[in-house]
C-alpha cells in the first residue's frame, strides 16, 4: 500500500516551523518560503543516496514509504522561489523539483512499467508550488529552459525512463551547480548505452533531435557534445538517433 498521499497530506497541513531555510511565515498552517538563501536540498540528497543507485535506478517502493520523502515534497510545494533568489539557486530547485515530483508521479500510479502508461503525465497539474498548481511541461519548458536557458539542464531532469540520463544519486546544489552539470553532461554523453560514438555513424539520444535548437544556440551540434566526449567528434560526421527506451529506471 502506498502511504506517500497519507503522510504527505498530513505534512502540508502540520503548523512545524522551518528554520533551514530563511525567513518563513505561516499561510494555511504550511511554510511559505520567502527567502533570500538558498533552498535547502540536504534531506533530497540523503533520499537519494539512500533510495537510487549507482547506476541511476530508483527504488520507487523505498520513497513511497520513506516520511522525509513527503515532508522534502511538502516542503518544495511551500517554496516561492522569487528574483531574489541567484540563477543558481532556481535553477537547482528547479532541476530537483522536477525529479521529486516525476517520483511522485510514479508512486502515483502504481504497477506502470512507463511513464508513458500515463495519461497526460507532463501536462497533468498534480503538484503545486508557492500556491501555484503545476505540471511537470510548466517545470522543464517554461522554468528551466525558458527563464534559465542552460542546454545542460537536459542531462539533469530526468523523465523516470531508462533511455533518460541516469537519476545522479545526489541533490543539485546552488554552490556546486557548475561543476554537477558538466559531470552530468558528460556521464550521459560519454554512456554506451544512451550514446553510440564509435563507427562511421554517431548515434545519438533522441534528446539531441528533441532539443537540438537547445545545444546548437550559436555553435553547431558537434561542438557542443566535444566539449564533453572522451573522444572528439569530426564536424562531418554523420549523425543518427537512437530508439528511446521508455521503461521505468526501477530497481
Amino acid at each position: 500500500m502506498n502511504t506517500l498521499p497519507f503522510v504527505l497530506s498530513s505534512l502540508l497541513t502540520a503548523c512545524t516551523p522551518s528554520t533551514d531555510h530563511g525567513t518563513a511565515v505561516m499561510v494555511d498552517g504550511v511554510d511559505d518560503v520567502e527567502s533570500v538563501q538558498a533552498f535547502d536540498h540536504a534531506a533530497w540528497d540523503k533520499l537519494l543516496q539512500a533510495h537510487v543507485s549507482a547506476e541511476g535506478l530508483v527504488d520507487y517502493a523505498a520513497f513511497g514509504k520513506d516520511p522525509a520523502f513527503a515532508a522534502y515534497l511538502a516542503r518544495l510545494s511551500a517554496a516561492k522561489p522569487s528574483a531574489a533568489w541567484s540563477v543558481d539557486e532556481r535553477k537547482a530547485f528547479w532541476i530537483n523539483a522536477y525529479n521529486a515530483f516525476t517520483i511522485k508521479l510514479i508512486l502515483d500510479h502504481p504497477g506502470v512499467k512507463s511513464i508513458k502508461d500515463i495519461d497526460s503525465p507532463w501536462k497533468t497539474e498534480f503538484f503545486s508550488i508557492g500556491g501555484e498548481r503545476m505540471d511537470l511541461d510548466r517545470i522543464e519548458h517554461t522554468e528551466l529552459r525558458e527563464n534559465l536557458t542552460d542546454p545542460r539542464i537536459h542531462f539533469g531532469i530526468v523523465c523516470a525512463s531508462f533511455s533518460c540520463p541516469k537519476l545522479w544519486n545526489h541533490a543539485y546544489t546552488a554552490s556546486g551547480l557548475d561543476k554537477q552539470l558538466d559531470d552530468a553532461a558528460r556521464r550521459f554523453i560519454n554512456d554506451p548505452l544512451r550514446n553510440k560514438m564509435t563507427g562511421s555513424t554517431v548515434q545519438l539520444s533522441k534528446i539531441f533531435d528533441w532539443f537540438k535548437g537547445d545545444f546548437t544556440e550559436g555553435q553547431s551540434l558537434i561542438a557542443f557534445l566535444n566539449r564533453y566526449a572522451a573522444s572528439p567528434i569530426a564536424e562531418d560526421a554523420k549523425l543518427d538517433h537512437l530508439t528511446y527506451d521508455w521503461r521505468l529506471n526501477g530497481k
